[in-house]
């Protein structure tokens, strides 16, 4: 969508006083990473994102749907595989969780849970990146 777009949508939702109000568009999570061209490989050959035509040292911009990331080298950095549980930081709501799965694992995904079905009426999975960042995949049952 481009930003016209983008601001004719943001004009027409009004407050109570007739206002537009302001409406967040569109987001890029960003995540540090030790190894640049590791991750951006990992996530481009095993998860299936695209790079996006941003050319900015030590950052890599990709996409695949409408799920966008920003990995920034940071070698010095603590790894995500060290902040335990703080190391989740995506849970994307999916279509086909099934096929998703069976596509990650053919191409050597760290998967860490097989899709399966939960009480909250989801169907997950679990991965982990290279550098431990989590993510869990679901798909309402």
């Amino acid at each position: 969508m481009d930003a016209g777009a983008n601001r004719s949508t943001a004009a027409s939702i009004q407050g109570a006083e007739g206002r537009a109000l302001p409406q967040i568009v569109n987001s890029w999570c960003v995540l540090a990473v030790r190894d640049l061209e590791v991750s951006t490989r990992y996530w481009i050959n095993v998860l299936g994102f695209e790079m996006n035509p941003i050319d900015a040292a030590g950052w890599s911009f990709l996409s695949r749907d409408c799920f966008r990331v920003m990995l920034g080298e940071c070698p010095d950095d603590r790894a995500a595989s060290e902040l335990a549980n703080h190391s989740y930081f995506a849970y994307w709501n999916v279509v086909g969780v099934d096929d998703l799965y069976s596509e990650f694992a053919g191409k050597g995904a760290n998967l860490l849970s097989a899709p399966a079905n939960k009480p909250w009426g989801l169907r997950e999975f679990a991965m982990r990146t290279p550098d431990g960042h989590r993510i869990t995949c679901g798909e309402e049952i």
